[in-house]
């Protein structure tokens, strides 16, 4: 991102500017309407996350500028949308017929729209990238920039709608859209993106720009948008389900995001490694020494677990599925045999290094504190902090992982190919805890099968 993108100047020596305070009252003024709105249907401890959400809020919009620009941009969306829905109603506020039949609900603000406008975006911003990389083009890589930052947008949008959409349901089905697998894999998507956009204003202010490395991180972001699409239109997951009882909890409103910052940092990490590696190997001509950089970029763009026919039929691979595979098998081989003329294009092995390392970190911190959040939860819902759930252990392992990664970096200075080849394929074992045990395994945490 350019630094274009925020408006305003950051703050020096501790001072605020007057968008600062602005800011900080709107945020005050909508936590309020919020509350006078619906605070009838809250318990206290949702009363207390709302009063944690706004010092919350506040610090982030302080912390990073263009992140006020979005919060107030997309909440004034989506009360856009939620006012086109009120035009008409039903027993329970809204009605969602409305959807179908407005003409900015049904192309732009519902939540399903919204979401697949996401979903372009982000593969506009793939190729945008990548355009870049190739043209050598830093208006490409700024558009794609552009891009990424509107399609965060429009997930915001389309799952803050969501939200309000669930509520008109029916009372007892309205919830935070974070409880299935589609609803996890746009939130996925978004802060993905989001925490890439952080590194790259960040490191641009800091004077080492990352340009042509969005190509690498977007691709990730790319292949989760097409499970999604896939998930969706295929399986038809898209609808908005009452929450099942061990669901029904506050301690979801924490453990999800917690968890999902957690994957997201990592799977940036993990392409940023990707990248680190094709630098290092450009300048590689013997074809076995590349072979497991196109294996292993293959199985990570492919999603092999998924890689299947609806169930009941003798089909091994969808024709979806097929498709999806023959381009990713296109993108990764294409980009080990343009090697050399990506790696130009790529930031120093040290500013790579250092961005997959402040990934992971991020990552853990949120994925530790998910699973801490986690063992409340389940001693809340199953009676036990821990059970040795397939979830619950595959969680361990993942953490296990990163914990081990940061110690070796920390305290024996871990450093070039052999931290980069650990961080790609830490993916694989963040994958398969996150879509894997869902599909081969049974347990408790079995709420989003394939």
């Amino acid at each position: 991102m350019n630094t274009s993108v925020s408006s305003l100047p950051m703050p020096k020596g501790g001072q605020r500017s007057w968008f600062d305070w602005v800011f900080a009252l709107l945020v005050v003024g909508a936590a309020g309407w919020f509350y006078q709105a619906h605070g009838k249907a809250m318990d206290g401890y949702e009363i207390g996350i709302l009063a944690l959400a706004v010092p919350s809020l506040i610090w982030l919009g302080w912390f990073w500028a263009p992140l006020r620009v979005l919060m107030l941009s997309s909440g004034l969306v989506s009360v856009g949308a939620m006012s086109l829905y009120m035009r008409a109603t039903d027993a329970y506020g809204a009605d969602l017929a409305q959807g179908d039949k407005v003409f900015w609900l049904k192309y732009f603000l519902s939540s399903q729209s919204a979401i697949l406008w996401m979903s372009v975006l982000f593969f506009m911003s793939t190729l945008a990238y990548w355009v870049g990389v190739f043209a050598r083009s830093g208006n490409a890589t700024r558009f794609g920039s552009r891009l990424a930052w509107a399609g965060v947008f429009m997930a915001l949008v389309g799952t803050l709608v969501r939200w309000f959409e669930s509520y008109q349901i029916a009372p007892d089905i309205g919830h935070v859209p974070v409880s299935n697998l589609y609803e996890v894999f746009v939130l996925f998507s978004w802060v993905t993106a989001l925490f890439w956009l952080y590194y790259e204003d960040r490191f641009a202010r800091a004077g080492r720009e990352l340009g042509s490395l969005g190509a690498f991180v977007m691709l990730v972001v790319s292949a989760a948008v097409g499970f999604l699409l896939w998930y969706a239109v295929v399986r038809g997951a898209s609808e908005i389900q009452p929450l099942v009882p061990a669901l029904q909890s506050w301690w979801m409103k924490l453990h999800v995001p917690a968890n999902f910052i957690g994957y997201g940092t990592f799977a940036l990490a993990a392409m940023v490694a990707f990248a680190y590696l094709v630098k290092h190997y450009a300048g590689e001509t013997k074809w076995w020494k590349l072979a497991p950089l196109w294996l292993i970029g293959v199985v990570l763009c492919f999603q092999p677990v998924v890689f299947r026919a609806k169930p009941g039929t003798e089909q091994f691979m969808s024709s979806f599925w097929a498709v999806y595979f023959g381009i990713a098998a296109l993108v990764v081989a294409g980009i080990v045999a343009l090697r050399r003329q990506i790696a130009a294009q790529l930031p120093s092995a040290e500013v790579l290094d250092d961005v997959m390392y402040k990934s992971i970190a991020v990552g853990f911190a949120f994925f530790t504190i998910a699973t801490i959040l986690g063992a409340f939860w389940a001693a809340e819902a199953w009676g036990g902090y821990w059970s040795w759930d397939p979830k619950e252990t595959w969680a361990l392992i993942v953490w296990l992982n990163y914990a081990a990664w940061l110690h070796m970096r920390l305290m024996k200075g871990l450093r070039g190919t052999f931290a980069a080849w650990w961080a790609l394929s830490g993916l694989l074992v963040t994958s398969f805890a996150f879509l894997g045990v869902n599909m081969f395994l049974s347990g408790l945490h079995s709420y989003g099968q394939l």
